[in-house]
């Protein structure tokens, strides 16, 4: 791991991921260009970023990409999988996924910034993300049907979630690609850039949500998730829990009192 420093700007670059500090905003890339596979190694590093960002009071919020313009992350890495056992791609797919259900967890907002291909492994990753921001070259796809097996990281379960049983099994069914304007169509994701303001448009969000406070974003995501499969009476019960939370945190008072003013509320 090699850390550097410059101009408030911290720079970290770890075996396969790299990220860096600014602005209360983590930009973390997938950095096994030009495709940006993702390997076990991947995924241990994404699991132990998500523990070391929830603690790091710098941190507001979370941007992932890929390294590169022509991939967020094109898969899995099939040629580190092709020889494993069923036990062990099993016992290899428990790191994946916790991986993934960290990122749900985290009590930051994390921006997908998806530049490219994001297949398979690589659209269930931005699946686990808060927000998704593509630009206009993506293709998104889970070709997995075309390998003789499904989607192993929550593409059957968090995709059908978000767009709907049909059209899900239409696209895992055939296992082809579709565009970033169908994703949007679909709901799967919230903005289609150009490919130029891509990163520049991840950025701005989350600047703003890095400014907003951040025991109400950490209580607005854990009433939305935690909410979000259970029935309606308990999906209240969890509100009111976060509601209360984030009524007694000393930001309400300030937010309160900044409306009460007229000025910009400062978030401690």
């Amino acid at each position: 791991m090699t850390t550097t420093k410059n101009e408030g700007v911290i720079k970290v670059e770890l075996e396969v991921l790299k990220y860096e500090i600014a602005q209360g905003v983590a930009t973390v890339y997938l950095n096994r260009p030009p495709h940006n596979p993702l390997n076990w190694q991947s995924f241990k590093e994404l699991s132990m970023l998500m523990d070391q960002l929830d603690r790091d009071s710098r941190v507001r919020a979370v941007i992932i990409t890929g390294s590169g313009d022509r991939s967020f992350a094109a898969g899995a890495d099939i040629k580190e999988m092709m020889d494993l056992t069923e036990l062990e791609i099993l016992q290899n797919n428990e790191i994946s996924r916790g991986a993934f259900e960290k990122m749900e967890r985290l009590s930051k907002p994390i921006i997908a910034a998806v530049n490219g291909l994001a297949l398979g492994g690589g659209a269930e990753l931005a699946l686990a993300c808060d927000l998704i921001i593509c630009s206009e070259r993506t293709k998104f796809g889970f070709p997995e049907i075309n390998l003789g097996i499904i989607p192993g990281g929550g593409g059957t379960q968090r995709f059908q979630r978000l767009v709907g049983q049909k059209a899900a099994k239409e696209i895992l069914y055939f296992g082809e690609m579709f565009s970033g304007e169908r994703a949007y169509e679909l709901g799967f994701v919230n903005k289609v850039v150009p490919a130029d303001q891509l990163l520049t448009e991840a950025k701005e969000w989350a600047v703003k949500l890095a400014g907003k406070s951040s025991m109400a974003i950490k209580m607005m995501k854990k009433a939305v998730n935690a909410g979000a499969n259970a029935d309606l009476d308990t999906a209240l019960d969890i509100e009111l829990a976060c509601f209360g939370n984030s009524f007694a945190s000393p930001d309400r008072k300030e937010g309160m009192q900044a409306f009460v003013e007229k000025r910009k509320a400062n978030f401690k």
